[in-house]
Formats: C-alpha cells, sequence, structure tokens
C-alpha cells in the first residue's frame, strides 16, 4: 500500500479535527439565534423525487457521536504516531469543515449551487479518507471502531445526500426537467449506486458504509 510511510502530525492538525468535529454540531442551530431558517426547511421548499423521508436524517446524531469519538480518539497521545489516523486527520477535518460551512449556507441562503458544490467538496474529502481505509492491510479493534465505522458511514451519508443535494439545487434555480424528472432522479440513484458499489468493491466489504447507505436509500 502506499500509504504505510511516516506522516508528522501537529498540534494544529489534531485541533483542527476537534475544532471543526464540534462546530459541524453548532451550526445546524443557527436558527435558534434566528439566523437562517432550519434545514428540514430549506429541503422541503425544494423537495424532489428522491428527497429522503423525514425520518432519515435522524442518522445524523450517530454520525455526529461518530465524529466526536474519532476527533478524541485522533487526539489522544497514543495515537499521535498512528500512522492510519494520521492519514486520516486532514480528510476528516476537511469533511467536518464542509458539513459546518454546507448547514450556516443552507440554512442562510437554501440549497444553491453553491451549497452543491460545498458537499460535493466534503464528500471528496471523505472519499479520499475512505480510500486511505480500503487500502489499510490491517485494522486493530480500536480503528475499526473509532476510525473506520464513523468515517465509512459518514461517507455513505454524504455519497447519497450529495446527489440529493444536486437534485435540490437544480429545482432551486428553476430548472423544470418535465416529464424527464423520473429519469434524472432515477440517473443520480444509479451514479450514486456505482459509487458506494465502488467503493465497497475497493474496501472488500464494509459494513458500516453498506447499511448506512441501505438506510439512505430506503428513505
Amino acid at each position: 500500500t502506499p500509504f504505510i510511510e511516516p506522516v508528522y502530525t501537529t498540534w494544529y492538525s489534531r485541533a483542527a479535527v476537534i475544532g471543526f468535529a464540534i462546530l459541524q454540531i453548532l451550526t445546524p442551530m443557527l436558527p435558534w439565534l434566528d439566523i437562517g431558517e432550519p434545514i428540514g426547511e430549506r429541503s422541503a421548499s425544494v423537495r424532489t423525487l428522491i428527497t429522503p423521508a423525514g425520518w432519515a436524517f435522524s442518522i445524523w446524531g450517530p454520525l455526529y457521536t461518530g465524529s466526536l469519538v474519532f476527533a478524541i480518539y485522533q487526539a489522544l497521545p497514543a495515537q499521535r504516531e498512528n500512522a492510519l489516523v494520521a492519514h486520516l486527520r486532514w480528510p476528516a477535518a476537511g469533511a467536518f469543515l464542509g458539513n459546518a460551512l454546507w448547514a450556516a449556507y443552507t440554512q442562510v441562503f437554501g440549497l444553491t449551487v453553491i451549497s452543491a458544490a460545498i458537499i460535493v467538496f466534503t464528500l471528496t474529502c471523505l472519499l479520499a479518507a475512505y480510500r486511505v481505509i480500503a487500502s489499510w492491510p490491517k485494522f486493530t479493534a480500536r480503528e475499526r471502531w473509532c476510525s473506520v465505522l464513523p468515517l465509512s458511514a459518514l461517507t455513505a451519508w454524504l455519497t447519497v445526500a450529495t446527489m440529493v443535494n444536486i437534485s435540490a439545487s437544480l429545482r432551486f434555480h428553476g430548472v423544470d426537467a418535465g416529464g424527464a424528472e423520473v429519469m434524472i432522479a432515477a440517473t443520480l440513484v444509479l451514479v450514486g449506486g456505482l459509487i458506494a458499489g465502488t467503493a465497497l468493491v475497493r474496501s472488500r466489504g464494509n459494513p458500516p458504509f453498506a447499511l448506512v447507505f441501505l438506510w439512505a436509500l430506503a428513505a
């Protein structure tokens, strides 16, 4: 694997993961401060054929918890020289920051093309982390629970969320697909499925990714 090499971590890389993990949890609370509108309302206003049912978003509780678990785990003194964790820090920090920026922007401005660009950036960071996970030869039990599980689950959800956001952005900007709406929705689901399938093949199976993706797909 090309990833097993010395990686030098700094205090600010560890701090970035913790700071952005917390920030992504706080930004959805902006409407409590009379800033913007709740994400649920923004989503409902541009609902499409592939917008998940409301119950699906309850998964953010476990996803946020997993993010905090990884953030704390990677900051422990014992993990400062952990090669796997070192390769995951910056992609994870980028993903957590992306989630925070997306929530803040969407609540204020809605599901525009910019929100789609932010979520694509977030997914790109997570796919970079997932590439490390898929190429890593062996994990300890703690690495599986504290790194592989939370980041794999978040990657699966963002894979679907990106497709949904793109569809919602088209509607936000008044792109009327007319009779082709069903075909476009099916195409977006297919693209998401191809990304998920590729991820599962590369990792030789990943239960957290598969379960979260199926959860999102069912919704």
